[in-house]
């Protein structure tokens, strides 16, 4: 899968070395939060929910272990993409009324 290879990128980069157990915690959340979000018909970038939650899961251990400025820049790429989509969905409506 491809959260695999995401967490083991983020494991290296940015937080201390991962457990197999906070692996299976940073997955189990990403399941959950899919799954809800789903339930309401919310889109969610699977890599920026892995993203998340891995960075949560070095939290737990050490707030330092979080580099704040990747989380941020994860934000942000987040309001990025979600106003392009937006505007590309107004295009799209407006050639089909």
């Amino acid at each position: 899968m491809f959260t695999h290879d995401i967490m083991k990128k983020l494991n290296k980069t940015f937080i201390t070395p991962m457990k197999p157990i906070h692996g299976f915690a940073a997955e189990t959340s990403t399941a959950t939060v899919k799954e809800f979000a789903s339930r309401i018909v919310l889109l969610l970038s699977t890599t920026y929910v892995i993203s998340s939650t891995i960075m949560g899961v070095g939290a737990s251990k050490m707030l330092s272990a979080v580099r704040c400025g990747i989380g941020w820049s994860i934000v942000l790429a987040w309001m990025f993409m979600c106003a392009i989509l937006s505007w590309i969905t107004i295009y799209l409506v407006s050639l089909y009324d």
